[in-house]
């Protein structure tokens, strides 16, 4: 395909993406939250039994320091606890407190359902085809993107 079409399906494709995003923004704003922030209490409402601060860092392509400022924050308010990992000293273990989860049944909840509604709109082919191609983009940007790193590290040295 030439690269003029490959851009506007690109730039079609990016305004999509964008109009998620800001739907997360949009929400998350509606609780003093950002998104990423949101996020985080996604994933911890989702694993009862606590998550590794490494795996949030992962999950959400974040760095440490970003993660442990979001962490600190919810610390501070009483909602998470933090305590290592019997197998890994260095790492954390999170779970949400009583407050944690009364504060984020309020936020989370609501919010899957909205994705899990949206998701349901489909048919189950189209949701099967959404996730395979997303899978085979997304795999192929961080390639991509991975490989510019390189480039710029060694232009760089």
């Amino acid at each position: 395909m030439e690269r003029e079409k490959v851009r506007a399906y690109d730039n079609a494709y990016c305004k999509l993406r964008d109009i998620q995003f800001a739907a997360y923004e949009f929400y998350a704003r509606r609780h003093a939250l950002t998104a990423k922030e949101l996020f985080v209490l996604d994933i911890l409402w989702f694993a009862p039994d606590g998550c590794l601060q490494s795996d949030i860092c992962n999950r959400l392509s974040a760095t440490k320091q970003t993660i442990s400022a979001i962490i600190k924050k919810f610390l501070k308010q009483g909602y998470v606890t933090m305590e290592e990992s019997p197998t890994d000293r260095r790492n954390k273990i999170l779970r949400f407190t009583a407050a944690g989860l009364r504060y984020a049944k309020k936020i989370i909840p609501p919010a899957a359902k909205a994705e899990v509604d949206a998701m349901a709109e489909l048919c189950d082919k189209d949701i099967a085809e959404l996730v395979r191609i997303t899978t085979l983009f997304s795999n192929y940007m961080k390639q991509h993107f991975d490989a510019l790193n390189v480039t710029d590290r060694k232009t760089n040295n």
